[in-house]
């Protein structure tokens, strides 16, 4: 190719010359043709123009000097071609390089590799900047979908395990086999465990295996690890998740329940939720498990941890209502005085609320009015008004300024305040609500106060702002309305109706004795709960009640179980601000056995005068059946008198000392007029044995020997006189009688006690 480039500009240069050379010589014979054929010159005179001109040799070597320009000329352009020639072929392969580098682009294969061709080379420079830009835009969309992708695994696969927690939360074995089976098929593994902290009982506090799944079947096994063994006591210790990807081959065997083969890799997770771990996800796999699913199933940990709780306290708040359902006794109430508590306590938190909304609303306008201090940061009172000084029981501002808030606070609680003043002198929200101060005097002050940060232009705290109102009074009286509140919802029926009549809410003891479950009440009204016979006449008694007057006496219902039961009962309407009527609350006591008692009474009366009228009729010859007849009308009347004496006691209710006692001697109920004869309180001797009541061993009466005396048997049904002996040690002179009840193989016997000093038989 460089041997064509220089012929090629040898060509041109010849051509180019010898041109020359040809023009210069024809002009030279154009013009001696001119001398002689127009100007007639001789060649002799041509000779002598030349010897003579110069200007003539000149003209003769015209020839060989435009053959040496036309050389000169010819080699230029020669040179000036073979350059552009050059550059133009370096840029057309430059350009065909480019075009194959940017089409294999333009088809997919982003690995290409173009080499610059000099520093000059700015468009393939360009593109190859392009291409590298282009792999580093696939590379972070490859990513970016990896990421969706992920972030869509992992939010289907929480709504999924967030509605297996949400449907199936009775059985924990089978919730627990759902999450973990669910868990091991969704994320590949292998095999998988869930286990869960047994710490009901201190002493042997350990861990259980509710659920294990491997291979795609379900395994049982009802594995124990005990507190603190192994990688899951170390997890549930440590509360932290553990990672393994060397995994021993004897690991399985030695702290795992997840089958025979060996992991390639274990991630045990607990099961944390607020900071407390109640068991552990144990998961195994052949395959190293990617970091999102980690996460994943710590987020899955979460849920099932806040499950877990749930179910553990919903089963402790079951099992504590047992047990308080089991204790709870009947306690005689007034309920006509509990009523009007009941109104007082709504007035006053009504009260308090339209007080409460008051100081939120005009707290800048009605500053003068309340209690009022300012603290720095630190809780050093720098401010501190008339009213704070007077409340607290100070003299001037010298006895509080420059003294920390912690004089103000109880002991007790200084732990949650200084919580509470960290936070706010971080800035954080401001406190709203009851607090308790301690008086110089050490008295109690209770107010509602509010706590608020004032902040500088910068947005920091400059100081805290204290606000409050005096509530001692109403706080007391709210204490107290709440224990009789409580006390009554413990010791009688309480029901709240709408003026419909219809159930709006019951206490435990109304669920209790009509046998319906709460979702069941809540449909009900008070007519389902009686018999049509009664409809009418309730009817009528609620009209009146849904007006405004009260009414009390005893109905008739019917449980669920279609039993008869009877009720004394106080109906009072409540009213709201408009004075309309919102609400009737019912107060009532099961009268269910004394009304029985009065009707056996009657059948045994009745009974005992047919009895009477038969024998009154009845004459007999034989002297013998007379006499056999006398003896049974005789034994009739002993038992008549019995039931009528045990029924008139039992009536008497609370005027006479009553005592019930089980056939272990222990002491189940003590009425008023029992802690008034003893002068003991009830709550000292229920659960104790009788011989709390009868200290002395050396008792000669049968009667008392057969009551402190377990095992013989008691003297029922008779009336004996017997002296006991007061807490102070003063003789009383009693009539007692004991009367014996048995229920399902379970004997308990009642003492009817009263002092002949004050009332006589």
């Amino acid at each position: 190719m460089r041997y064509m480039k220089d012929r090629n500009s040898q060509t041109i240069v010849f051509k180019y010359t010898v041109s020359g050379f040809v023009v210069g010589l024809l002009t030279v014979l154009f013009i001696l043709i001119i001398d002689f054929f127009i100007k007639k010159i001789s060649f002799s005179e041509i000779v002598d123009l030349h010897r003579n001109n110069p200007v003539y040799l000149i003209l003769d070597l015209s020839p060989f000097v435009l053959a040496f320009y036309a050389y000169i000329s010819s080699k230029k352009y020669a040179n000036t071609s073979e350059s552009l020639h050059s550059s133009l072929k370096y840029e057309f392969d430059k350009n065909q390089k480019i075009f194959r580098f940017v089409e294999k682009i333009r088809l997919g294969k982003i690995g290409a590799d173009y080499k610059v061709q000099g520093s000059d080379d700015v468009l393939g420079q360009s593109i190859l900047d392009l291409r590298d830009n282009l792999k580093n835009n696939i590379a972070e969309e490859e990513k970016r979908r990896n990421e969706d992708k992920q972030r869509n695994w992992v939010a289907e696969g929480l709504a999924k395990f967030g509605e297996i927690l949400r449907t199936d939360t009775d059985n924990l074995e089978e919730l627990t086999y759902r999450l973990i089976s669910n868990l091991v098929k969704y994320i590949n593994a292998n095999q998988g465990a869930l286990f869960v902290i047994e710490d009901e009982n201190e002493a042997d506090k350990h861990i259980k295996m509710t659920a294990c799944y491997a291979y795609e079947r379900r395994k049982y096994a009802d594995k124990r690890v005990e507190w603190g063994e192994g990688t899951i006591g170390t997890a549930i210790l440590e509360q932290e998740t553990i990672f393994v990807t060397d995994v021993p081959k004897s690991y399985v065997h030695i702290t795992s329940g997840l089958g025979e083969a060996t992991p390639g890799c274990v991630l045990v997770v607990p099961l944390k939720f607020n900071d407390e771990v109640h068991g552990v996800i144990e998961i195994g796999a052949f395959q190293v498990i990617e970091k999102y699913i980690v996460e994943f199933v710590e987020k899955v940990a979460e849920s099932v941890a806040s499950t877990i709780s749930n179910v553990k306290i919903n089963t402790r708040t079951a099992k504590l209502l047992k047990e308080s359902r089991l204790q709870a006794e009947t306690l005689a109430a007034q309920e006509e005085q509990m009523r009007q508590n009941m109104e007082e306590l709504q007035a006053t938190q009504e009260e308090a609320a339209r007080q409460s909304e008051k100081f939120v609303s005009f707290t800048n306008s009605v500053n003068h009015t309340l209690i009022r201090a300012e603290y720095e940061n630190d809780g050093t009172l720098i401010y501190a008004n008339t009213k704070f000084l007077k409340k607290l029981g100070y003299d001037k501002n010298s006895d509080v300024e420059g003294k920390n808030i912690s004089m103000f606070i109880n002991e007790k609680d200084k732990t949650w305040f200084n919580k509470l003043w960290d936070t706010l002198a971080d800035g954080g929200k401001h406190f709203e609500g009851d607090m308790k101060h301690v008086t110089k005097q050490g008295r109690d002050l209770w107010t509602m106060s509010t706590y608020t940060c004032m902040r500088r232009d910068d947005g920091s705290v400059e100081k805290i702002l204290f606000l409050a109102i005096d509530t001692t009074d109403q706080k007391k009286e709210s204490l107290d309305y709440l224990g009789q509140i409580n006390a009554l919802n413990r010791s009688t029926i309480k029901v709240d109706f709408l003026p419909t009549g219809d159930v709006l809410e019951c206490n435990q003891k109304f669920i209790d004795l009509m046998e319906y479950p709460v979702f069941e009440l809540k449909e009900k009204s008070i007519f389902d709960f009686v018999d049509k016979s009664d409809l009418n006449k309730l009817k009528e008694i609620w009209d009146k009640v849904a007006q405004g007057k009260a009414w009390e006496g005893t109905l008739r219902q019917r449980t669920k179980e279609d039993k008869d039961i009877w009720v004394r009962v106080s109906l009072s309407a409540v009213r709201d601000m408009y004075d309309d009527i919102a609400k009737i609350i019912c107060i009532g006591k099961d009268e269910t056995k004394e009304k029985l008692m009065e009707i056996e009474t009657k059948k045994q009366t009745e009974l005992l005068k047919k009895q009477e009228e038969a024998l009154q009729q009845s004459k007999v010859d034989l002297k013998a059946q007379l006499k056999q007849a006398r003896e049974e009308v005789k034994q009739q009347f002993k038992e008549i008198e019995k039931v009528q004496k045990r029924t008139e006691l039992t009536l008497q209710g609370a005027s006479d000392a009553i005592i019930t006692f089980d056939q272990d001697g222990v002491i189940k109920f003590f009425n008023k007029a029992a802690e008034e004869l003893w002068e003991i309180e009830r709550n000292i001797v229920i659960g104790r044995s009788m011989t709390k009541l009868f200290p002395d061993d050396n008792y000669e009466d049968d009667f008392i020997n057969s009551i402190l005396d377990t095992k013989s048997e008691k003297i029922v049904g008779e009336r004996k006189e017997i002296n006991i002996k007061s807490k102070s040690g003063e003789d009383i002179s009693v009539i007692i009688i004991l009367s014996v009840a048995r229920l399902e193989g379970e004997i308990t016997y009642t003492a009817f006690i009263q002092n002949i000093s004050v009332d006589f038989f």
